[in-house]
């Protein structure tokens, strides 16, 4: 025992050099990030990643604040406000109004539905580093997608490096934010709270997926802890000033900075502004009305240019998201609203928001809230709300912090989408993670309170409960590093060589259409507009009416549907119907002017064209056939006969 304590002291001694400490820590965050890596990187798989990083990208190409994904309601909306503005004067207008070709006076059709700031520091972080857009990789072309590469097979297609990049520079950000957890969390509570928080926060399993997911939100936790900082701040000054009162005018002009570019990196944040308003008009003593106009004024300065700019745009505050609240209701179910060209907006009522509401405010107090911070630590922050604290601050943090859920629960119900249904908890409509690190920074306060209560035997017996406490907080993240290694590709559906091959078939200016949009003008670089509601009058109100549909793209997204309830019942002239005449008869539908199918695709894919374009672009060396199970040379199945009649 005298050799154990001899140990705990050497340590405690070596460990209270700051060098020490930072060498330490640096070297585990770089262990981490590899090891995370290897084992659990994929490439994207969200289309709201897809669509902000090809946005991005146009920004850092000088192409404006564009987008190649087309989505037939963001037609609407600008056709809507070109015929208001233009009418039928402008030829050029006339001919182009939905800013497809290229010949509108505007330009390319402008992105209706991300916020700025994401893509902005996208194209920044794709102007600073090398990023290599197409896929190098000998025999890009599969001809049968079914044959995925594995990790075991050489020379085959496995990390997209621009979503490598994209991961990287998102876990550096949420490197960032375990370092502000840290130093909050000793702000409010003391070193060895501190220490726990960041260490809980450093080995949240949830946090590492968000990191690999694209997603804007480790821009915007780090953005909400900077706020976070500020109110405390700002709450401090106001009990036990240090600097001039000044300072307190500056603190809240920050806030109100930080909530803007908060909004600009996801709109629903903006109603963060609610618990903002009221924290500093309720705990910043005489001047909160001066702090609480300063707020307010600097997030309207921020925020106000971007919704001019939508107002002009589209003459819609917040583009295609502000409709958030009507998208996957009774009105408009999963995706029905971001593929209508002519939707009927007008005919609303309140009680498909009231089912909304209900039903999506319930899935998250029974599944998202007891689950917040990734393991059960939430139980001790709500276990924790119960408690009264003696610092002012933690007392008032904390009032925060639960109108700040209240809030964001609501918010959440009331803006959740097809997106959530498709990529559960990792996505961007899940607000509740943000509230991560002060639910940890909590629940290790509590911990410690707790623990400080036990009567142990010995010193040493304290480093070993709070040792087991972390291991079990983060045994997510241990079993990812147990767990078989997953592999990089998101495939089902996103098959990023299988997508360019067919992108490089088709000229810069040619509009194609696919039910992963995201994916072709991410990883194609080319105009796709997302997949009609049907091949008959939607289609051609595309492909007549407003861009000629150079190509047809259809992955298991559609082509492994429910055969039931989204093919039987799909009614006629239904994308389903079209699948199905193809593969029971042979043949493509009569009046369809995509007639032309390479070999390799079909079925679990159909890529269908105006003429044969892959006679003049060699797609380099062709995969063998796939191969059965029992034997190899098993003959693909026979494409579809575009020409039979």
């Amino acid at each position: 025992m005298a050799s154990l304590q001899g140990f705990i002291f050497k340590f405690e001694t070596m460990w209270n050099g700051r060098g020490w400490r930072i060498g330490l820590g640096s070297l585990l965050a770089l262990f981490l990030v590899v090891g995370y890596n290897w084992r659990a990187f994929h490439n994207l798989n969200n289309p709201e990643a897809m669509d902000a990083a090809q946005v991005g990208r146009n920004l850092a190409a000088g192409r404006g604040y564009t987008t190649q994904f087309i989505r037939p309601f963001s037609i609407y909306l600008i056709k809507q406000r070109n015929q208001a503005k233009y009418g039928h004067t402008s030829a050029e207008v006339a001919a182009d109004p939905a800013q497809l070709k290229g010949t509108h006076p505007e330009g390319l059709h402008p992105d209706l539905a991300n916020p700025p700031l994401y893509p902005v520091v996208l194209a920044g972080l794709m102007k600073l580093l090398p990023f290599k857009y197409p896929v190098n990789v000998q025999g890009a072309f599969w001809s049968v997608p079914a044959r995925i590469p594995t990790a075991d097979t050489p020379r085959q297609f496995m990390r997209y490096q621009p979503d490598f990049l994209i991961a990287l520079f998102n876990q550096a950000l949420l490197l960032a934010s375990v370092v502000v957890t840290f130093f909050l969390a000793r702000r409010l509570f003391d070193p060895q709270v501190a220490w726990l928080a960041g260490t809980l926060m450093f080995g949240c399993e949830l946090l590492w997926r968000f990191s690999v997911s694209g997603l804007s939100t480790q821009l915007l936790l780090l953005i909400f802890l900077a706020l976070i900082w500020c109110l405390v701040w700002l709450e401090s000054e106001q009990r036990e000033p240090v600097w001039h009162h000044r300072a307190q005018f500056c603190l809240a002009g920050a806030t109100g900075l930080l909530l803007g570019l908060g909004t600009l990196t996801r709109y629903a944040f903006g109603w963060v502004l609610i618990p903002v308003l009221i924290y500093v008009g309720v705990f910043c003593g005489l001047r909160r009305v001066r702090l609480v106009l300063i707020t307010l004024g600097v997030f309207l300065v921020v925020f106000a240019p971007w919704v001019a700019r939508n107002l002009v745009v589209s003459r819609t505050p917040f583009g295609t998201a502000g409709y958030a609240l009507v998208e996957n209701s009774s009105l408009f179910p999963e995706n029905k609203l971001a593929r209508s060209l002519a939707p009927k907006l007008k005919v609303v009522s309140l009680k498909p928001f009231l089912f909304k509401l209900a039903g999506n405010s319930r899935e998250i107090l029974q599944n998202d809230l007891p689950k917040l911070g990734g393991s059960w630590v939430s139980a001790l922050f709500l276990t924790g709300l119960l408690l009264g604290y003696r610092r002012p601050a933690l007392r008032r943090l904390r009032y925060f912090l639960v109108l700040t859920l209240l809030v964001l629960i609501v918010v959440q119900a009331f803006g959740h989408t097809q997106i959530s249904e498709d990529t559960p908890t990792v996505n961007g409509e899940n607000l509740m993670v943000l509230s991560v690190p002060l639910i940890l920074i909590f629940g290790a306060g509590l911990f410690f309170q707790l623990l400080d209560q036990m009567s142990l035997p010995i010193r040493e017996l304290r480093y070993l409960i709070i040792g087991g406490f972390v291991l079990v907080a983060c045994l997510p993240m241990i079993y990812v590093f147990l767990s078989p290694k997953t592999s990089p590709l998101a495939y089902p559906p996103y098959y990023p060589p299988a997508i360019q091959q067919t992108c490089d078939w088709m000229k810069a200016n040619e509009l194609m259409m696919s039910d992963i949009p995201w994916a072709m003008a991410w990883y194609g670089n080319r105009q796709c507009i997302w997949l009609a509601q049907n091949a008959e009058s939607e289609f051609f109100a595309v492909h007549d009416l407003l861009k000629p549909v150079r190509a047809l793209y259809l992955t298991p997204q559609t082509m492994d549907n429910r055969f039931l309830s989204q093919w039987v019942r799909a009614g006629e002239h239904s994308w389903a119907s079209f699948i199905l005449e193809s593969m029971l008869r042979n043949r493509i539908p009569e009046n369809f002017p995509l007639r032309k199918a390479p070999q390799g695709f079909f079925p679990e894919q159909l890529f269908l064209t105006d003429w044969e374009r892959w006679k003049t672009t060699p797609p380099g060396p062709i995969a063998p056939p796939p191969e059965s199970e029992s034997g190899k040379g098993k003959v693909a199945p026979k494409e579809p006969d575009a020409d039979k009649q």
